[in-house]
């Protein structure tokens, strides 16, 4: 595969052999495009949310970059929250759209696209959204009526129900600097 290919549906691009590799393909808005290859500080972000969501001790786990099958996408967010009800037994993708997802901007990656990703996953069932800047220090709250919240600094950050996680922006973006 390249770097983007265009005129192919859903399930033709599920049939892909190397859709899993790394870093995984998405399939957004009929075009297949993979995702880029983490930062460091992309990767601290990731790995430090999905244990603090874990440890959480609620009724979702949290999984870095799995695979979540739409009506007419693929996506992979950078950080998947499903409740465990919704777990794959097999080890296929989740099919719907995440609880939650979280996506973390690296440098070369486009907001908007990445807006849109998540917009399209709040119209198919996912109840809140994370687009994580760490240039700027920044967290944009999307939420599926529409709003749209940029939180920094001591601004408490928004989860769902029955996750016990008090964050606020400036400790999520204190992981990468005070490491």
């Amino acid at each position: 595969m390249t770097s983007s290919i265009q005129q192919l549906t859903l399930q033709d691009f599920l049939k892909c052999p190397n859709i899993e590799e790394s870093p995984a393909w998405e399939f957004v808005e009929g075009q297949a495009n993979q995702k880029p290859m983490p930062t460091a500080y992309h990767s601290i972000l990731q790995k430090r949310l999905t244990a603090a969501i874990d440890l959480s001790n609620s009724p979702y786990e949290a999984f870095p970059e799995l695979r979540c099958t739409l009506s007419n996408n693929s996506v992979v967010p950078d950080i998947t929250v499903i409740h465990k009800s919704r777990i794959p037994v097999e080890n296929t993708a989740v099919e719907g759209a995440p609880d939650w997802m979280i996506e973390i901007l690296s440098p070369d990656q486009s907001t908007t696209k990445l807006i849109a990703k998540i917009q399209i996953c709040l119209n198919e069932g996912t109840k809140l959204g994370w687009l994580i800047d760490p240039t700027e220090q920044l967290i944009l709250i999307l939420l599926p009526d529409g709003r749209i919240s940029l939180l920094k600094n001591s601004d408490r950050l928004p989860v769902l129900p029955n996750i016990m996680l008090d964050l606020t922006a400036m400790q999520v973006f204190s992981w990468v600097r005070d490491r």
